[in-house]
């Protein structure tokens, strides 16, 4: 499956839950990862990543798409990500 993940997260735990996401997913743009996860991989990192935060300050968005072929992305100015996962 293909996973979009975006967060609002307070500067005190920021830096952890994106060193996390980048061990799963491609950073994209501040606060944006995405990438192809397998069920259980997703699950790791879900929940990795809800052990670093505090939900009462903190929020993350999970996108889950089952056929990435149905995405079109485009992208105005200078990409961040390593890639284009989409073609």
């Amino acid at each position: 499956m293909f996973v979009i993940i975006t967060y609002d997260i307070n500067v005190k735990r920021v830096g952890k839950v994106c060193k996390k996401l980048r061990e799963h997913l491609t950073w994209t743009q501040n606060s944006v990862f995405e990438g192809e996860l397998t069920k259980g991989q997703f699950m790791k990192c879900r929940k990795e990543v809800e052990k670093i935060i505090d939900p009462s300050e903190d929020s993350i968005y999970y996108y889950i798409v089952e056929n990435p072929k149905h995405i079109k992305k485009d992208t105005v100015g200078n990409e961040k990500g390593d890639f284009d996962l989409f073609f």
